[in-house]
């Protein structure tokens, strides 16, 4: 049966793909040719497409009141890249069973595949018996015992209580509300449900506003998002990847079940590949879709480029910031590799906790203020600009408060006199500002300021890295080391001369391959290349985030007596 191509995706699980589609009528449907994203192809009558994905390419935002959208609401076009953060408002509408969750919902592996649901009625189960209104989490649909299920997790006074839920399972289920934050990408990817609009509100915009604007002046409310998809497709006579919109005026017929989808090619992304066992390395690939750009090692995954695939790991960078004051900050990460030297930077502390957590045992931290402090406690210093400080160690100190006596937290410092050194105590909740003196000349590698240093910590390159052409650290005024973090690699080369091998990121590079049945000349990869990459905001953030879910923060610090 005919349906637009639009009726087709909003309906499609994405568990369903491939899917084989037949061209039955539409604008495009007598041999015209059709552009999309610069890939031109003719979607002819009873011309066959293989469908192996679909994502939401953009969004139509209707500004709405209480909630509600009125045929007289403005709508907007909102591309992905929206440089602001939302929260997600709970769908009032219910869901009948959990098999409508498990198709209309994103279940998957991160933390944003995990929805929350609650039932209206008690659901009782063999052993388990789950409360109204009490919170569920959906972690992964599988097979249970030959029948299909939701694993889900149910958390009482503490502790988690695992259990599965047949799809087959019907009540009444209400979306949680969630406290999250998200960006309009993450919003696109995870939250909003198939043949069902999502509700947002913005929460933070990550941009100064002008008249180019897509949202009015001062915007805080709420937004309804309709999904506008990108079909990527695989065509017989084709090598490459096209991209269809879903809301193109075209009728298809799925035609999977009586057609031999294996005559396709077979498009693989660097997670495909990278989710591969360690025993298929190396293999051979054929670039279907790449990045676009001449320096290496972009350049070798252009379309039509044969690659080298050697194997898959966990490789260590550095994530490292500009210092900056204006919003052009750059951000890198930075390969152990690295070859190029740095010397320290001063770094800058607010306050006296500040100074409590940068300390170290092998050196003494020496400060100059930059901010006045007056101390309320005569046994505590009072601080002026520009005097010299050299931080001790943490300790309690008896002061009188209200006449009475009372133990606080300080920090024991050793002013620096012109001729001598007076030991004096600085309240641990000081507001001030401190800049540090540096005495260390060293040069360092990348590896040694790990070593022996405490992250965040402040350089400057001394010596550029010569081994690549062009050191982007290098002309950096300063940088900022924030944090050592693990991510995932392929070691790649070109097929036609592989003279050298490059590490290329499986979560930041939008490649497609196919596979081809060629012999890997040597299974040695040649020697290492590495590159410093530069990350945009987004996927700074990301990482930052990630990196920060196994990082405790430090305890606040202490307050100032009232």
């Amino acid at each position: 049966m005919a349906t637009t191509l639009e009726k087709f995706i909003h309906s499609l699980d994405l568990r369903a793909l491939p899917r084989v589609l037949q061209i039955q009528s539409g604008i495009y449907c007598q041999g015209s040719v059709y552009e999309m994203f610069g890939n031109e192809c003719c979607l002819s009558t009873e011309e066959v497409i293989k469908v192996i994905g679909f994502k939401i390419n953009k969004l139509i935002a209707s500004i709405c009141e209480n909630n509600e959208v009125s045929q007289f609401s403005a709508k907007v076009e909102l591309p992905l890249s929206f440089p602001g953060l939302f929260k997600v408002v709970a769908d009032k509408t219910p869901y009948v069973s959990i098999e409508e969750i498990a198709r209309k919902v994103s279940i998957g592996p991160t933390r944003f595949g995990h929805p929350c649901f609650y039932s209206t009625e008690d659901i009782k189960l063999a052993n388990f018996t789950i409360k109204r209104d009490e919170q569920i989490t959906f972690n992964s649909v599988e097979e249970v015992h030959g029948t299909m299920a939701v694993n889900c997790v149910v958390v009482r006074n503490n502790q988690p209580h695992c259990f599965a839920l047949p799809l087959s399972q019907e009540g009444e289920f209400y979306e949680c509300e969630d406290d999250q934050i998200y960006t309009l990408k993450e919003i696109a990817e995870w939250k909003i449900p198939k043949c069902r609009s999502r509700i947002v509100k913005l929460s933070n915009t990550l941009y100064m506003w002008d008249s180019s604007s897509p949202l009015p002046e001062n915007f805080d409310g709420c937004l309804v998002l309709m999904p506008v998809y990108e079909v990527q497709a695989v065509m017989k006579s084709r090598k490459d990847i096209v991209h269809i919109l879903s809301d193109l005026d075209v009728e298809v017929k799925d035609v999977t079940d009586c057609y031999d989808i294996s005559s396709f090619l077979q498009p693989l992304s660097l997670e495909d590949i990278f989710e591969r066992t360690s025993k298929e390395f190396p293999m051979v690939a054929e670039i279907m879709e790449g990045p676009s750009g001449s320096q290496k090692p972009y350049n070798l995954l252009s379309r039509g480029k044969e690659i080298v695939i050697y194997k898959k790991y966990q490789a260590a960078r550095v994530l490292a910031s500009e210092m900056r004051s204006d919003s052009s900050k750059r951000r890198y990460l930075i390969p152990m590799s690295y070859k190029g030297k740095f010397k320290r930077r001063p770094r800058e502390f607010p306050t006296a906790y500040d100074l409590e957590i940068a300390r170290s045992e092998k050196e003494h931290l020496h400060v100059v203020a930059t901010k006045a402090f007056t101390s309320p406690h005569k046994e505590l210093f009072s601080v002026s600009v520009g005097d010299q400080f050299l931080v001790q160690q943490c300790q309690t100190s008896e002061v009188l408060y209200e006449g009475r006596k009372k133990l606080i937290d300080v920090l024991a410092c050793e002013q620096i006199l012109s001729d001598s050194y007076k030991k004096v105590l600085l309240p641990m909740y000081m507001e001030g500002g401190f800049v540090e003196v540096i005495h260390d000349k060293k040069q360092y590698h990348l590896s040694e300021v790990c070593k022996e240093f405490q992250l965040p910590f402040n350089v400057k390159v001394s010596v550029r890295d010569l081994s690549i052409d062009k050191d982007v650290l290098a002309a950096a005024p300063g940088l900022q080391f924030e944090e050592e973090i693990t991510d995932s690699y392929l070691l790649i080369s070109s097929a036609s001369s592989p003279v050298e091998s490059w590490e290329i990121p499986v979560y930041r590079l939008n490649v497609l391959v196919h596979l081809l049945s060629k012999d890997v000349q040597t299974v040695v990869p040649p020697v290492t290349r590495t590159t410093v990459e530069e990350v945009s905001e987004e996927e700074y953030c990301m990482l930052r985030r990630y990196e920060n879910l196994t990082v405790h923060p430090p305890p606040r610090p202490p307050k100032k007596p009232t």
